[in-house]
């Protein structure tokens, strides 16, 4: 049977864990105080069947940083937590995944900007072989802003990309954005780099100029990863809610936008996916939900999946 393991993003709410984000100065900020939460991430994640986490983009906090250079030996101090930790998350099954920063763009005009983002994929492909992590270990990008000219940008992506070490470029994914990329953007890409996508469902739906039939676009993605390895990606639904806000001595009115990401994921739009899916003959695959409610968003829709498509409910993990 076809598996499709759930994701979650950096933060845990069902459970009163410490964030492995540890930049604050509160929380002592070093990667051997991130690591010692993250265990403790794991642990829950394992108790809950939870086999997908994205980690924090700032696990080693500053470790780039120009002016604190105390903090750019992080990776060589903590090689042997590092170790342990991609231990664990072997023992338990865990898909690891990271997304830099969005400061992090290839298709910047600025050749400082570049090496800045070069030298922060370099810092975190070196995390995910310090921990020993496979190659369904990945790092996902966006390709970046046009910078006035989009083919230009794309170009400028490539060739930043070709000038990544193997090391970097091996677990590079490449996700389509909701305002500038699409996914055919991101195929042009991939035909010339072989760089894997990951297909960003919502951001699809915001940002689809070629037309493209969601079925369509998830197996053209798919299509791009290697025989042998479980594709990934992003699925969420968009906010709906009103917000009223107080400013300026009075309440206002804030209408949700439908790029924003909701608390929780609507689970008849995902049974439909799943569904669209198995129909089409694709291959399995993998599936980070970004919602704001986080593990809590996973274990709902496993709930509402179990209700009312009991037939797709075992292919969850």
């Amino acid at each position: 049977m076809d598996s499709y393991r759930l994701g979650v993003a950096v933060s845990i709410l069902g459970a009163p864990l410490r964030s492995h984000d540890s930049r604050r100065w509160q929380n002592h900020p070093h990667l051997s105080v991130s690591l010692a939460y993250l265990r403790d991430v794991f642990e829950y994640l394992h108790a809950q069947d939870i086999r997908l986490y994205r980690l924090s983009g700032q696990l080693a906090p500053y470790s780039s940083h120009p002016d604190m250079p105390q903090f750019h030996r992080q990776i060589d101090d903590c090689a042997l937590e590092l170790a342990a930790i991609g231990d664990l998350a072997r023992l338990y099954g865990i898909r690891l995944s990271l997304h830099p920063a969005h400061y992090v763009r290839l298709s910047s005009p600025d050749p400082a900007r570049t090496a800045r983002a070069a030298q922060e994929l370099d810092l975190a492909a070196a995390l995910l072989d310090a921990m020993g992590a496979g190659e369904d270990a990945v790092i996902v990008v966006h390709v970046g802003g046009p910078y006035g000219d989009a083919a230009a940008g794309r170009e400028r992506f490539v060739r930043a990309y070709e000038s990544l070490s193997h090391a970097t470029r091996r677990r590079l994914v490449l996700e389509n954005d909701d305002r500038h990329y699409a996914l055919a953007d991101t195929l042009w890409i991939h035909r010339r780099t072989g760089i894997r996508l990951a297909l960003d469902v919502l951001h699809h739906r915001c940002l689809d100029p070629a037309g493209l039939p969601l079925v369509d676009a998830l197996a053209l993605a798919l299509a791009t990863w290697p025989p042998g390895q479980q594709p990934k990606i992003h699925f969420s639904s968009p906010r709906t809610e009103l917000r009223r806000l107080y400013r300026n001595g009075q309440w206002r009115v804030q209408m949700p936008l439908p790029n924003q990401h909701s608390d929780f994921i609507n689970a008849f739009e995902f049974i439909d996916l799943l569904r669209l899916a198995r129909d089409r003959g694709l291959r399995p695959f993998d599936i980070m939900l970004e919602a704001k409610a986080k593990d809590l968003a996973v274990l709902r829709l496993r709930q509402l999946v179990e209700r009312y498509a009991p037939d797709l409910s075992p292919c969850l993990r």
